[in-house]
């Protein structure tokens, strides 16, 4: 069904359309990532490594594979599984006559310590304005703002010779990472508040408030959080990275991703700021001469880059709608009217 509203909205609160049956536009029918593969069970972080050392044995042993290499440990577990000289490519956001958030010199602590072939990969605005079309033509659908970041990554890594880029994507959904929506037992109104992105009322003339995918985790008026993030966030972020690589010709892959944490989720030890507490477990073990780092989500300046933007021209939009919005709300805005622009 063509139901611009709905998946406008759905874009929105989600970052993806929650629904195969709806599309932007009749013929381009949005992609959405089937999550219902088996997966490796993990019940501690010795079960963790030994899943991710398998995989990674397997991922490189043709010397056709990449690492994405952050700051932060998820990807630094990986690297130590990566054969010597292989090839970690880290990506930096550049505003230029500003200094931003900067990951580069942390991953190169690591690439140092595992013997890799370090490369940064330099993102700029016009990047986004140049590559964001190519990339929501082939999802069907507006993008998350680091599939430019990606896309660049995967380029260079084709360019290279190489065949698949590895992630460390999904570690923080699957174990405990995501403490924010895990801080609390949450009243289902409470959840539905935090979890949108963007309440498509503030944006849209004609907005739809979709519940279903909340209503599906509702127990006694409150969300088990991490419940919820393992169907709904966990499928919308390796949809992101599929895409991006997909697009530039490279194979996404993500050993967190094929694991499946089957022991009992400690809460309280998350609450006390032990999050992600199995991976941490398995850092320490791999680097106990390091001190780890603070978590850094993937640094994107949209505060800075959206600065001058002044809101969304189309009519589907409420005039000044975007004026007190973050600049991570304000790329969801801006991208889903370039993307109602492309599809006319």
């Amino acid at each position: 069904m063509v139901d611009k509203t709905f998946c406008s909205s759905s874009y929105l609160m989600f970052r993806s359309v929650v629904n195969d049956g709806y599309s932007f536009f009749r013929d381009m029918r949005p992609l959405i990532e089937r999550i219902d593969f088996p997966r490796i069970p993990v019940q501690n972080s010795y079960d963790l490594e030994d899943a991710l050392r398998r995989q990674m044995d397997e991922l490189t042993k043709d010397g056709k594979a990449a690492l994405a290499l952050s700051g932060g440990i998820d990807s630094a577990i990986l690297a130590k599984w990566m054969p010597p000289g292989s090839k970690a490519y880290t990506f930096q956001c550049v505003v230029k006559g500003k200094k931003v958030t900067n990951e580069v010199p942390y991953a190169a602590v690591y690439a140092r310590e595992c013997g890799l072939d370090h490369e940064t990969i330099q993102v700029f605005w016009e990047d986004f304005e140049a590559y964001a079309p190519v990339l929501m033509k082939h999802k069907g659908a507006p993008i998350h703002s680091i599939e430019v970041q990606i896309y660049k990554a995967a380029l260079k890594a084709k360019a290279d010779g190489f065949e698949r880029m590895i992630f460390g994507e999904n570690a923080d959904i699957i174990y405990g990472g995501m403490d924010g929506l895990l801080e609390k037992d949450w009243l289902f109104g409470q959840f539905v508040d935090r979890y949108t992105y963007v309440m498509p009322y503030r944006v849209l003339k004609e907005p739809k408030l979709i519940l279903e995918p909340f209503y599906e985790f509702e127990h006694g008026g409150h969300i088990d959080g991490h419940e919820f993030i393992n169907k709904y966030f966990r499928q919308e972020a390796l949809g992101t990275y599929h895409n991006a690589c997909e697009t530039a010709g490279v194979r996404f892959a993500g050993p967190y991703s094929q694991t499946e944490w089957v022991g009992q989720v400690d809460y309280e030890r998350i609450r006390r700021g032990d999050s992600k507490y199995l991976v941490r477990e398995l850092y320490c073990r791999l680097y106990p001469q390091l001190k780890m780092h603070p978590k850094i989500p993937m640094p994107r300046p949209m505060n800075e880059w959206m600065a001058g933007w002044q809101g969304p021209a189309r009519s589907e939009f409420w005039p000044h709608c975007t004026d007190y919005m973050t600049g991570d709300q304000k790329w969801m805005v801006w991208a889903l009217e370039r993307f109602l622009d492309m599809i006319g």
